[in-house]
């Protein structure tokens, strides 16, 4: 018996020998771009479907193939882009190879196959529209100015107002680390870039409000920004006649390392030049930003990410000629001017993160960052003005000519203004996956702020000879502003969120997000308590809709900005602003014209205590220093995005708005004459008081009130030749509040001009990017080549963003438009390799 099974047992292993010595394997763990282990992602062999396997809970898989041939190996998942890899083994090889996924940032896939991104109060952007947005600016945030709850009047600016709030109130990050907006800049054509590069970026999420625990302290709205993990070496390019851009990108042999590094250059001189201002204008701003990565072993990544960044803004202004006023009453303002306006600020910002898994079920994030910021303002500018009336007759000859001259006088702006800003923090952040639907998430931070402003600036006007104020015995200045402030400061914060998603026996889904935040500053000596929830419910309907509750307290600490009043002076009592949100909404998912679509409506409320009063003036935020005002910001959004056009996605928002806000601040008496009528300086002859009403306005529009707001991008092209593209980008808002520049909040309810802006952009894709190649030649090593022909303001509409007073020896004011940047053409080529 023992011979057999001797035989057996040798014709077994000899077999097994020949088997193994015509197969081999291969092996590694799949990860999404975040390094995060992916379970049940299919690996198969194209060209024999026999060998398929999955990877298991931790990401990790092993495929045994044939050897000696060429191979293809998929990995498939319903939620991710397909990869492949081809390979030929050799007999008994152990290959290992270990693949990195990329999210279907599609509109079906993404809000079908993951509920639980759908249920927050999150938008997900796809970062590839932005290379056919017509903007002047190169940055992210012109994606955003036409999502749900957004509006912004200033195409030369990167802020933007959400559901009432200002710039100030919206927060930003770029893998977990906060960014921040310059301090000092006045104007839209004075900013530089805004942080994030756009061709670095790999997920944009936007929420308007009802934010998750997790993120900051503000009042209105997260834009989320991750940038992209490089999987091989590639880079693109492109250049105008406003600026351009390159970026690189790759990764080591070994897969461990991975780099991307990017640099922009804008100026924007060419637009400048149809700007009522003539001069010699010389702006530029330059930036250079690198993001590394490096895979330690599969339970530990490190990340940096580093930015540079120089603006300088230029003018020499040299004149200025503006018509405004009615057709009955028309006005011309002439300008000519001496002296310079240099605006110049540099920040540096670097950030580096640890990542470490002990197991598949935790991670745990350690986070440290620097930001530093040097800005200088240095001016003075002097302004021979007249203002004449203009014939409106028109049968006379001269009509639309000057008739007569109204006034005559000159201004003088000076400021010597120094800031320097420095912000670091030491923060860490962890996730626990319980199980399938429940997961827990905590954060703590604490933050270290020094703050050196230098203040100094005034204002004189001479009004045909006279001095205002006018004063005989001696010369007084406007607006006279000397401070030197010295700020340092702590600040510490944390949180703590559940995610439960529940599938009931109905087969409807909820989804509950619930968290609290606490918040401390050294300044003010004030602890906030934030708690915040979203619950979720997606009914087991024929129709694919959602509900959604969101809301919570929502409280944002004062930074430097809002502790420095008109004049310049700080208070350190200002305490947080606080705003309680309820928002309810809901999404549809449907199909038109054998097409996915996505319906999104929302109404919200917004009770505002303890407001900072502040006013606006072009781009810059000037507060009050004080928590004196009350208010309310309620409207409802709505929006739709889908394929209008076969295969390129479009969406359009619509927004109501109504923001007011009542402070005691705003109590005055109104002053009479003899006669009983109301003393108006510069109006009235008789201008002795003998009575007097007091008026309280009660509530009065917010600086952002703006009732009703419209923005559209739409992408179309030929059907006969789908490489020639049409991109449009429109923004509609109705007038905002202002007012004359005497501080007093209830003067500043006059309303501007709507706002309404167009930019068309017309595209040809000259190499395709799955082209098939032919013959050998230069162009080969292109992966991508565009041109754009862009029409900046098609509808060549004078925008308003802001108004210049100019008051005469009696008292009365002139408010004249400045206007934005009329039609604009711009050249535009991209290329990716």
């Amino acid at each position: 018996m023992k011979a057999p099974f001797t035989y057996i047992l040798f014709l077994f292993l000899f077999v097994s020998g020949i088997l193994k010595s015509q197969t081999a394997t291969i092996s590694g763990v799949v990860k999404d771009v975040d390094g995060e282990p992916l379970p049940d992602v299919s690996v198969a062999v194209k060209e024999n479907i026999k060998h398929i396997t999955a990877s298991d809970k931790n990401g990790a898989y092993t495929l045994t193939i044939e050897s000696g041939k060429n191979l293809t190996i998929v990995f498939y998942s319903s939620s991710y882009d397909q990869i492949t890899y081809t390979i030929t083994a050799k007999p008994g090889q152990e290959l290992t190879y270990s693949p990195r996924l990329k999210f279907k940032n599609t509109l079906v896939e993404v809000e079908v196959t993951d509920i639980k991104k759908r249920s927050q109060e999150v938008i997900i952007i796809d970062p590839k529209v932005y290379s056919q947005l017509p903007t002047l600016t190169f940055n992210v945030e012109d994606i955003i100015k036409t999502q749900i709850g957004v509006s912004s009047n200033n195409e030369l600016s990167s802020g933007y107002s959400v559901r009432g709030g200002n710039f100030d109130e919206n927060l930003v990050y770029v893998n977990d680390i906060e960014v921040y907006r310059p301090f000092l800049v006045r104007s839209g054509q004075q900013e530089g870039f805004s942080f994030a590069n756009p061709y670095m970026v790999q997920n944009i999420n936007f929420s308007a409000g009802g934010f998750e625990a997790k993120y900051g302290d503000k009042l209105s709205s997260v834009l989320d920004i991750t940038y992209r993990k490089p999987l091989k070496f590639e880079g693109n390019a492109s250049g105008s006649v406003l600026g351009g851009n390159i970026q690189l990108e790759g990764i080591s042999k070994n897969r461990l390392v991975a780099w991307s590094i990017g640099s922009r250059y804008r100026t924007n001189s060419y637009l400048l030049k149809t700007l009522d201002t003539k001069g010699e204008y010389r702006p530029s701003a330059f930036d250079v930003q690198t993001f590394l990565t490096f895979d330690v072993n599969p339970k530990l990544k490190i990340e940096f990410l580093g930015n540079i960044a120089n603006n300088k803004y230029l003018v020499v202004p040299s004149n200025r000629q503006t018509n405004f006023g009615t057709v009955n009453n028309a006005l011309r303002f002439t300008v000519f001017f001496d002296g310079q306006e240099l605006m110049q600020y540099t920040t540096m910002m670097g950030g580096l993160s640890t990542t470490y898994r002990p197991n598949s079920k935790t991670k745990l994030k350690f986070i440290t960052s620097a930001y530093r910021a040097n800005e200088e303002e240095i001016y003075t500018v002097q302004g021979q003005y007249y203002i004449d009336q203009l014939e409106a007759d028109l049968g006379k000859p001269n009509f639309g000519q000057v008739a007569f001259n109204r006034g005559v006088g000159t201004f003088i702006n000076n400021g010597r203004n120094y800031l320097t800003a420095t912000v670091f923090n030491v923060e860490h952040k962890g996730t626990r996956y319980i199980n399938e639907n429940n997961t827990l998430l905590w954060g703590a931070r604490c933050q270290a702020e020094q703050i050196n402003d230098k203040l100094s600036e005034w204002r004189m006007v001479d009004s045909a000879g006279y001095i205002i104020p006018n004063d005989p015995n001696q010369i007084d200045l406007q607006d006279v502003y000397k401070t030197k402030i010295n700020l340092p400061s702590t600040r510490s914060q944390a949180y703590l969120q559940y995610n439960i998603n529940k599938l009931l026996k109905d087969s409807s889904n909820l989804n509950i997000t619930a968290g609290v935040r606490g918040n401390y500053w050294t300044v003010n000596k004030q602890f906030i308590f934030s708690p915040r929830f979203t619950i979720a419910f997606k009914p087991n309907w024929k129709n694919n809709w959602l509900f959604k509750l969101s809301g919570g307290f929502y409280y944002q600490p004062p930074f430097y900005r809002e502790l420095r009043n008109i004049n310049g002076e700080i208070n350190k009592n200002v305490k947080a602003q606080q705003s309680i949100h309820a928002v309810l909404s809901s999404d549809y998912i449907f199909q038109m014209w054998g097409r996915p679509f996505k319906l999104i409506m929302a109404g919200y409320y917004k009770q505002l205590n303890n407001l900072i009063p502040y006013e606006i003036d072009n781009v810059r935020v000037r507060y009050f220093a004080n928590n004196n005002a009350n208010g309310f910001a309620t409207g409802m959004d709505f929006r739709i995005n889908g394929e209008f056009v076969k295969g390129v996605e479009s969406w359009a928002s619509m927004g109501f708005l109504r923001t007011y806000e009542r402070s005691a601040d705003n109590i005055h008496y109104t002053y009479y004459n003899a006669a009983q009528e109301e003393i108006i300086k510069g109006y009235t002859f008789d201008q002795v008081k003998t009575d007097s009403v007091k008026v309280d306005p009660g509530y009065i529009p917010r600086p952002t009130d703006q009732l009703v707001t419209f923005g559209l991008f739409f992408q179309d092209y030929l059907p006969k030749l789908p490489a020639c593209k049409f991109n449009l980008n429109l923004q509609f808002g109705s007038g905002l509040p202002f007012g004359p520049p005497t501080h007093l909040r209830w003067q500043q309810v006059l309303r501007m001009p709507p706002y309404r802006r167009v930019d068309a952009g017309f595209a040809y894709n000259i190499i395709k990017e799955n082209r098939e190649i032919k013959q050998k030649n230069v162009f080969n090593h292109l992966r991508e080549m565009w041109i754009f022909i862009e029409v900046y303001n098609l509808l060549q509409v004078q925008n308003t963003v802001s108004f210049t007073w100019i008051q005469d020896v009696t008292g009365n004011r002139y408010a004249i438009p400045n206007y934005l940047t009329n039609r604009q053409l711009n050249l535009r080529l991209q290329i990716k390799f």
